[in-house]
């Protein structure tokens, strides 16, 4: 397998916080005013707004009144890939998640008309709690880490462990063959948004479909569940809000849990990724010490992942595909987008790597 070991980053200093608004990204106050008016309960301007600077898919903007913060996420302007960029998708989970209690924003309303701001978006309350990139937690005891991925892991099996029809999501997608589905989906968008030949990427194109572990059980899944799509609270170690459902669907748990656990396998290079360190002394659990903990919170059994890995990061490289063909036509959100694109070749090694593990012939 190639050695996708990249430089480190410090993510928390260069991705969190906001910045002020590239000319390309500004939206229009009057109109958004309006909206505010007609549409957030207990809204009271004037409206100031900067820019996060995390994220490359849906823009994302701090919008401040004298009294409240909001966040507002919004699709990207130009011409989009077919059902990418589903900010009605993250407006409807979280609508459905916040009455149980489970740790979502508050929304306030979805806007699906084009000529207010000149794509969707939607509004929702904005979270005062840690950002967190790095998997490794610098500055973090070894208790107050161990506290981290604990929540982090119970958090994810009482998303899955909700019963869809009872939160008002169950027809928030089809409940089977979710990874035919999804595999269908990426092949379809890497094909539209493809800038060169990449054989691996054909190869695992032809097995995945053939080699899809059976789906026991169905629930809502986030579809990019990890540190740095979740909002921390200030001072407990427990999440306050579960960000970024661009992604999320019905469909097999252990697909979405197999996306969390690959950070395992990462390279520790500033971001989410674990391989290399000292988990022991760091007080990071285990790859057994969190597949125990997610089966006994939900009680669903967990095969071995090296199939799911390989899908995931085949679907990950589907993703980092469509954003490195927007950093060429000019139309990527992030300043890091460029940074982000670079790593669909190494990607797909990964990904190919796995599913050699996994008995796929070379």
């Amino acid at each position: 397998m190639a050695d996708t070991t990249e430089q480190p980053i410090d993510f928390d200093k260069e991705m969190v916080g906001t910045i002020d608004v590239p000319e390309q990204d500004q939206l229009d106050l009057d109109k958004l005013t309006a909206w505010f008016e007609a549409n957030v309960e207990g809204y009271s301007g004037p409206i100031t707004y900067s820019k996060f600077k995390g994220g490359q898919s849906n823009p994302t903007y701090r919008v401040d009144t004298p009294g409240t913060s909001y966040v507002l996420r919004r699709q990207p302007f130009g011409k989009l890939l077919p059902s990418a960029h589903a900010v009605d998708r993250e407006y409807k989970a979280m609508t459905g998640l916040f009455p149980t209690g489970f740790p979502v924003p508050r929304t306030y309303g979805l806007c699906e008309d084009p000529e207010v701001l000149g794509s969707k978006f939607f509004v929702m309350s904005m979270a005062d709690g840690r950002s967190l990139w790095n998997g490794s937690l610098p500055g973090v005891s070894a208790a107050d880490r161990r506290e981290i991925y604990n929540d982090m892991i119970d958090t994810m099996a009482d998303m899955h462990t909700k019963k869809p029809d009872e939160i008002g999501l169950g027809n928030f997608g089809k409940p089977v063959d979710y990874c035919a589905r999804q595999i269908s989906r990426w092949t379809k968008q890497y094909k539209l948004s493809e800038t060169e030949h990449q054989p691996k990427m054909e190869r695992l194109i032809e097995w995945l479909p053939e080699t899809i572990p059976p789906q026991h059980e169905s629930s809502v899944v986030h579809g990019d569940y990890r540190l740095d799509n979740m909002i921390f609270h200030k001072t407990e170690n427990r999440v306050i809000a579960v960000l970024d459902w661009e992604l999320s669907t019905l469909g097999d748990p252990i697909a979405d849990f197999s996306y969390l656990m690959l950070n395992w396998f990462q390279p520790a290079d500033g971001r989410a990724g674990l391989l290399g360190l000292d988990l022991a002394e760091l007080g990071i659990p285990t790859v057994q010490e969190a597949v125990d903990r997610y089966v006994d919170r939900t009680g669903y059994p967990v095969p071995p992942m090296d199939w799911y890995f390989a899908y995931n990061l085949f679907r990950l490289a589907g993703i980092m595909q469509g954003i490195k063909k927007r950093v060429i036509d000019g139309t990527a959100s992030s300043a890091h987008a460029k940074q982000m694109s670079d790593r669909v070749t190494p990607l797909i090694e990964r990904a190919y790597g796995f599913a050699i593990d996994a008995g796929m012939p070379a």
